[in-house]
């Protein structure tokens, strides 16, 4: 393929100004308990599926976060904050990258006729939609590892300049996927007097054995449009878990391709033909808008809807500012649907070249005729042709080593390439990204032993991988290996030889809290509720205990943000066990116990509705919700809120409080 363009796109820093929440310190506790994701269905309902859609839906699907930590340390206090952003810009595009939050594209302006092409947040708030849970709505997001957001959406990437085919520069994110222990890269190319952002993508498994490989690249778009994709049927998913074909456009009398018909949010997966080309537009009333399209890889197609339901609006408004307009996802991945996992044979790869940019055609009208119009369009402006041989001269391109580095990602990476010796050109995970989240690993790896922390704090990151585990075996057995050994053979299955470790752990040197925590844990997921109280009573007094000792003792362990995110999250558990087999007096003593701060935040408002309710005190607790409060971390799907509400009154769920995603059963 010969590229006519000049050499002139460029690539440089920027800042952002806008309303930011604050992020706050991830959650010190390891998530033990199993996977709180939507996307799940039962198994008998796999019986009515395509037999490769339901073997992909049943092929390794995610139990556990391990070993990613929770981010659920956020606030809704918005305030001017600056982002350093990456540009990418030629003389028809400018593309505004958050290398902070994901390599995510927050903007995408063809600057022509000035139109923003994708829908841009103007603000930054997080919200309980990844994975591990902080994520914010808007612009392009990379979403690798499991079914769901990715735990990367507030987590920075590495970036760099490279190299493009065409003898100018293309911008490079990559990082290291921690679920499936996977690196990948994102390459941003922008010829000049393309119409067309060029994304390469990459993903590695540089394993001697088989990984699940999960990818889609969510578009969020202006919801006042027609998403139109080359498809007469779609395989539709509520949040009622039931996955089920349905036609395209019309569904149960309505037009679905109009993402403003639907009442309640909605997953629908677009059955798009073998032979068809892969693609997908949202088209506005006055038929500009964007379309995606790739090499056939990345074989997926997807509308995602909020819906006209108060539910939501709601959502709507809770991701952004009220009265900012709405927004719907458009997006692309590996498989048919986000339940499904494709396999990627060991030490092997996967890649694909995708899309972007303006487009016109007219939405209106019979579903055929618009469809072939709009692809007869596509293929004026973009031939397929000519994205299966910018794929080709992308390719050689994949393995350029990288220039000047813009922004450095974890350095987790940097760790598993150290320990296994690999080679991936293109994505250096150097030595010098290591930090103090890597420090205590990296001596297990060269020592064969985990080194007491300096000063009195909350455990670290515990990896989780059979040969890290295998390592902990192997070391001396102090209190803090056996903690971190339990949590390894736990995310493992080997739940009795985590009680033991952890039961070991407890007889060993060093602070009780985190092992008692772990095994009030274990007592939960094994219907032992008292025993799992006792446990987290002794575990939360323990905590306390120790950071008023550290703070005696002047150090600054008693105060940082690690203890005080430890004390909220061991507070709120130890309160819910204790409420959950009636010991209200209890309960209370340990919500005393945090500080007046955490208990002002709006999870700490509803635990403790909860608690008043339990106490017997309605009036008050009915008073916390007309005071007003905002969980934070509210879960996608989750309906805590109405439920208490419900316990509480009769009255109709005031509408700040509706985050209903299905109707009521």
């Amino acid at each position: 393929m010969r590229f006519p363009w000049g050499s002139v796109t460029t690539i440089r820093r920027e800042e952002l100004t806008l309303p930011a929440a604050h992020l706050g310190p991830d959650n010190p506790l390891p998530p033990l308990r199993p996977l709180d994701e939507m996307h799940r269905i039962e198994d008998r309902d796999k019986e009515d599926l395509p037999r490769d859609m339901a073997r992909q839906i049943g092929y390794a699907p995610l139990h556990s976060l391990l070993p990613v930590r929770v981010r659920d340390g956020y606030d809704r206090r918005r305030e001017p904050r600056t982002l350093g952003t990456l540009v990418i810009e030629n003389d028809r595009l400018r593309a505004t990258v958050l290398p902070s939050l994901g390599g995510r594209i927050a903007s995408l302006v063809h600057k022509p006729s000035g139109r923003e092409l994708l829908y841009r947040n103007p603000v930054f708030q997080p919200a309980n939609f990844a994975l591990n849970g902080a994520w914010f709505s808007g612009g392009i997001e990379w979403n690798i590892g499991a079914t769901g957001h990715t735990t990367l959406s507030c987590a920075p990437v590495h970036a760099a300049r490279v190299p493009a085919p065409d003898g100018g520069e293309m911008l490079r994110l990559w990082e290291w996927e921690r679920l499936r222990d996977l690196p990948f890269q994102v390459d941003l190319w922008l010829p000049d007097g393309s119409d067309f952002l060029y994304v390469g993508v990459r993903i590695r498994n540089p394993h001697e054995t088989p990984v699940p490989t999960y990818w889609w690249s969510n578009i969020a778009v202006p919801e006042e449009c027609r998403v139109l994709a080359p498809a007469e049927a779609a395989w539709h998913f509520g949040y009622e878990r039931r996955l089920r074909r349905v036609p395209v456009p019309v569904y149960d009398g309505v037009d679905r391709t109009y993402p403003l018909n639907s009442t309640y949010p909605a997953d629908y997966f677009y059955e798009v033909p073998d032979e068809r080309r892969r693609w997908i537009a949202a088209q506005g009333a006055d038929g500009h808008g964007l379309v995606q399209t790739s090499t056939d890889v990345l074989r997926g197609r997807k509308l995602f809807v909020w819906g006209s339901g108060p539910g939501g609006r709601r959502w709507q408004e809770w991701l952004t500012e009220p009265g900012t307009g709405g927004y719907c996802e458009i997006q692309a991945g590996l498989a048919r649907t986000q339940l499904e996992h494709v396999r990627t044979d060991p030490e092997s790869e996967v890649s694909w070249l995708e899309a972007y940019g303006p487009f016109e055609t007219p939405p209106e009208g019979e579903w055929p005729e618009v469809l072939r119009e709009a692809e007869r369009r596509l293929e004026a402006v973009l031939p397929r042709a000519d994205v299966d041989a910018a794929y080709a001269a992308w390719q050689p391109y994949a393995d350029a080593d990288p220039g000047e580095r813009l922004a450095a990602g974890s350095g987790w990476g940097a760790l598993e390439v150290l320990r296994a010796g690999w080679k991936l050109p293109g994505t250096p995970f150097d030595e010098n990204t290591l930090g103090p989240e890597q420090e205590p690993w990296l001596h297990l790896l060269r020592a064969g032993s985990l080194p007491a922390p300096p000063t009195a704090r909350p455990p670290g990151d515990t990896l989780v991988a059979p040969h890290w585990r295998d390592m902990l075996e192997t070391a001396p057995a102090t209190g803090l290996t056996e903690y971190h050994l339990g949590v390894a053979q736990w995310h493992a299955g080997d739940r009795a030889q985590a009680v033991r470790s952890w039961e070991r752990g407890l007889r060993a040197a060093g602070p009780a809290w985190p092992h008692l925590r772990c095994l009030a844990v274990a007592d939960q997921e094994d219907r032992h509720p008292e025993r799992a109280a006792d446990r987290y009573a002794a575990a939360f007094d323990a905590l306390c205990r120790e950071r008023d000792e550290a703070e005696e003792a002047g150090t600054d362990g008693g105060e940082g943000p690690g203890w005080q995110a430890a004390v909220a999250a061991l507070g709120r558990e130890a309160v819910e066990a204790l409420l959950a087999v009636g010991r209200t007096g209890e309960a209370r003593s340990a919500w005393e116990r945090l500080e007046p701060d955490t208990r002002a935040r709006g999870r700490f408002r509803l635990t403790e509705a909860g608690l008043l309710l339990a106490e017997g005190r309605r009036d008050e607790a009915r008073a916390v919700f007309d005071t007003g409060f905002e969980v934070a971390d509210l879960r996608e799907g989750d309906e805590v809120v109405g439920r208490l509400w419900a316990a509480l009154t009769d009255e109709p769920l005031p509408g700040r409080h509706d985050f209903r995603m299905r109707p009521s059963p």
